[in-house]
């Protein structure tokens, strides 16, 4: 196309007029300022670059970034990786190579990005979210040259939270990727972001309009305290103790509750195991050298009594039962050097401890209580409405599983991991 045909495409010539005609009426100081970002909101905005490179995450593993450009600016975002991942999740695409971060190098996932996404989404309009998830999906069905893809859309309907992931949701088409879930979804996220700025609105309100959910309220953060389970160097078998700050007004309020409890459980922590007690495990809680659920718990309360929060601050667990599951039994004593049959629980044991915890502290949220397999016992101690039950290893972030929670009542909330979503 000739810069005349472009011209006369977009009726440039008009919308020039048009913008000097609003500088004059606004008698602004700037006027070439003015026309500039006048003529920005008139002309459609469209992807006219997608770069790709290999960052490291938090943990030091390295991830993909994509920046995604428009003539609105420049879009960023990065695939989120964790630390555990199931075997019904979506597949990374990471270089296997040893001798270079271990296998983990994700420079194949880049080169697709750069060498064949990009290609397929330049001149594409970034509001139009389906449409370039779409384009990647046919992208990557075409490297494969038969797709595994099934659309993830369930209604997925849990104790407060109703999620209907409709057709331009991003997270919705995650399946054994060619091209690798992880460049897919870091685009996507580029994109979505793009797509906001050119609508002019806040991220939330623009994912909120793609995924059909008008009722929106702010979630409430939840801070790890305490590390245990594979995560950290003591004996705590289970993975985390969080806080809630379920009183809390306004986001910012929270995040100051659970700054003050953090910095107290220090002092908690350093006043009975001493400074060596204070390291942190992998997800950044402490890791003093305690050996059950109950030492770290008295911890937290002790904490939570030094802030004055104690009424607005609640408990959350997430115990990532699977770890230590063996056949049908729970060894809460899996990470002791010492190991004896007396830790050896059974599913209703474990319904039992979960029982006399929430009754003796304010634990109203607990995450992978069982095995991933485990679905009788975690039907069964969901449907005591004690508190939360999180599904995360249970679910997969698999639609398949989590429509089966949902027939099953074997949780009421879930953990969604937008990395992990497969079919």
């Amino acid at each position: 196309m000739s810069v005349q045909e472009y011209l006369d495409k977009h009726a440039l010539s008009r919308k020039i007029e048009d913008a000097v005609n609003a500088a004059v009426r606004a008698k602004t100081p700037d006027p070439v300022l003015f026309i500039s970002n006048h003529m920005k909101k008139s002309v459609p905005s469209m992807i006219t670059k997608v770069k790709a490179r290999q960052i490291l995450d938090s943990r030091g593993i390295p991830t993909v970034e994509v920046d995604l450009y428009t003539n609105k600016g420049m879009f960023r975002a990065s695939a989120p990786s964790g630390a555990s991942s199931g075997m019904y999740e979506a597949i990374e695409l990471r270089d296997g190579d040893k001798g270079t971060y271990l296998g983990n190098g994700v420079s194949r996932a880049v080169r697709n990005v750069n060498e064949k996404i990009s290609e397929a989404l330049i001149g594409m309009d970034p509001t139009l979210q389906s449409q370039i998830d779409q384009a990647m999906i046919d992208l990557d069905r075409t490297e494969k040259k038969e797709s595994q893809l099934v659309f993830t859309r369930p209604l997925l309907h849990f104790s407060n939270l109703f999620l209907p992931l409709r057709e331009s949701a991003f997270w919705e088409f995650f399946f054994q990727s060619e091209l690798g879930a992880n460049a897919i979804l870091a685009v996507s996220m580029a994109a979505c972001k793009a797509g906001a700025a050119e609508k002019e609105v806040p991220l939330y309100k623009h994912i909120a309009v793609l995924s059909g959910n008008t009722n929106l309220s702010l979630p409430i953060p939840a801070f790890t305290l305490i590390s245990g389970g594979k995560y950290a160097a003591n004996f705590l078998p289970v993975k985390q103790i969080m806080i809630l700050p379920i009183g809390a007004r306004q986001f910012e309020e929270a995040l100051q509750m659970g700054s003050e409890t953090y910095h107290h459980l220090k002092a908690v922590i350093s006043k009975k195991y001493g400074t060596d007690g204070c390291s942190v495990g992998e997800d950044g809680g402490f890791a003093p050298s305690i050996t059950s659920i109950r030492e770290g718990l008295d911890l937290v309360k002790e904490a939570i009594g030094r802030t004055g929060y104690s009424e607005k601050l609640k408990i959350a667990i997430d115990v990532d039962a699977t770890e230590f599951c063996i056949g049908t039994k729970y060894d809460l004593d899996f990470k002791s050097p010492n190991k004896s049959d007396q830790n050896f629980k059974s599913g209703e044991d474990m319904i039992n401890i979960y029982k006399e915890l929430c009754s003796d502290y304010p634990i109203v949220s607990i995450e992978d209580p069982f095995d991933k397999e485990d679905w009788e016992h975690a039907k069964h101690f969901s449907n005591l409405g004690i508190c939360q039950v999180v599904g995360d290893d249970l679910l997969m972030s698999n639609t398949k599983r989590i429509e089966r929670a949902v027939e099953e009542s074997a949780c009421n909330a879930l953990l969604l991991k937008v990395s992990a979503i497969d079919s």
